[in-house]
């Protein structure tokens, strides 16, 4: 009499170092690079737009730019370097739900791979893309003859780092919070047009009325903004009229929301996989 087949219990699959977990978040970062590369629309738009906005906004509030000691093109110039890379890099989370509904989901999703280190490799990824953007302003401003020294930019680019993982963070803690692709186009558009107007990336906020300015607080790019500045301005006397918050308060407020809500969108982007 032939025995009967006994099932075998699958082998469990065997956890990855951290230099191989280091390896597959430097290829999600990597994805996310390339597929900028590959989409013309989205690159030219990235890198034309802010330099646009730049110019536009020169002009339509130059007449009426009241605020003394700041030279109104430098001021929105700043500002738009922090919005652009801080929008980026949090708008390009939103490729992660577009991940987890298509085809590389099933793929990345099933692999021997951290959540956390889809999440990081992401964040990573999206904080390199936003940087195109930046230089791209860069170059425009001093064709418009803003001045942009050497050691300028190299006080902003750390700042410009900073502000990126911030970003990135703020989009994976919102991301975590929405099933899918369509929920994200749908809140996105609340969550940062109000910001663009609260951060006083094109106008001062000491010129918004004191309820807005109350509410303009609690808006992260607020934060981005006055950090990029504070590098620009370094210790110009414009910096007084410019900058709101001494830049240790700053950096030290964006690296703790940074690491919480880092830590906050971990978990919850971990426990939506792991409920799934």
């Amino acid at each position: 009499m032939s025995g009967a087949a006994v099932p075998t219990r699958a082998a469990p699959m065997r956890k990855l170092t951290l230099r191989q977990e280091a390896a597959a978040a430097a290829a999600i970062a990597a994805r996310d690079v390339t597929k900028l590369v590959r989409d013309p629309i989205r690159l030219i738009g990235g890198l034309v737009f802010p330099a646009l906005f730049i110019a536009v906004l020169g002009g339509a509030f130059a007449s009426n730019f009241k605020t003394p000691g700041i030279d109104l093109l430098p001021f929105i110039f700043a500002g738009q370097l922090a919005q652009g890379v801080w929008q980026s890099a949090a708008l390009g989370l939103i490729s992660l739900l577009e991940d987890r509904e298509n085809d590389f989901s099933q793929e990345i999703f099933v692999a021997p791979i951290g959540r956390r280190t889809i999440l990081a490799g992401k964040i990573l990824g999206e904080s390199l893309v936003a940087f195109p953007q930046a230089f791209t302003v860069m170059a425009f401003g001093v064709v418009l003859g803003i001045p942009l020294t050497v050691s300028q930019v190299v006080a902003i680019i750390p700042a410009l780092i900073l502000v990126a993982l911030f970003g990135a963070s703020f989009g994976a803690l919102i991301v975590s919070l929405l099933p899918n692709q369509r929920s994200a186009n749908l809140l996105f558009p609340f969550v940062f047009l109000p910001q663009f107007f609260l951060a006083g990336s094109f106008n001062p906020i000491k010129n918004l009325p004191w309820y807005l300015d109350i509410v303009s607080h609690v808006a992260p790019l607020r934060y981005a903004v006055d950090l990029v500045r504070s590098a620009y301005y370094g210790d110009s006397e414009a910096a007084a009229f410019a900058v709101l918050a001494d830049p240790a308060f700053t950096v030290t407020l964006i690296a703790i929301a940074t690491l919480v809500m880092l830590s906050i969108g971990t978990l919850l982007f971990v426990r939506s996989e792991r409920n799934r």
